[in-house]
């Protein structure tokens, strides 16, 4: 099966186990999609992940988080950049997701990061998505 948008698939596997209160979820690997699994994990959102080798391409294997009781820690994912249409933005446009409660994660020339440390290094890129 070919996946034509490899993020969404991500960011939908996630979202789908943290509905279902699944504890976790397995998602192929890239560079990208761990890339943004540690930005998930260094700002509280998930628990953990692991790579998994399974002969082929291998397994992220990414343990949610619940906040007290059984609050998801992750309240709401979103795509912003898609594959027929790239949003792009400078260092000073780009977005504050809920006025700063989330983090919107960017495609730098400096690597993938959140907006907040994108503003601190002064650059721009693509917008990916936004997590709250």
């Amino acid at each position: 099966m070919v996946i034509t948008d490899p993020i969404a698939d991500m960011l939908t596997r996630i979202r789908n186990a943290t509905s279902a209160r699944h504890s976790t979820v397995d998602v192929p690997t890239s560079g990208m999609k761990k890339a943004i699994a540690q930005i998930l994990l260094e700002e509280g959102y998930i628990k953990a992940f692991d790579l998994v080798e399974n002969g082929a391409q291998g397994m992220i294997h990414i343990t949610l988080k619940q906040n007290k009781g059984s609050e998801k820690a992750i309240t709401g994912l979103r795509r912003v950049s898609k594959p027929g249409l790239r949003v792009y933005a400078g260092a000073e446009e780009l977005p504050k997701v809920l006025k700063g409660l989330g983090i919107a994660i960017v495609s730098t020339s400096k690597g993938i990061m959140t907006d907040k440390k994108a503003r601190e290094l002064n650059v721009g890129g693509e917008v990916l998505a936004f997590v709250w």
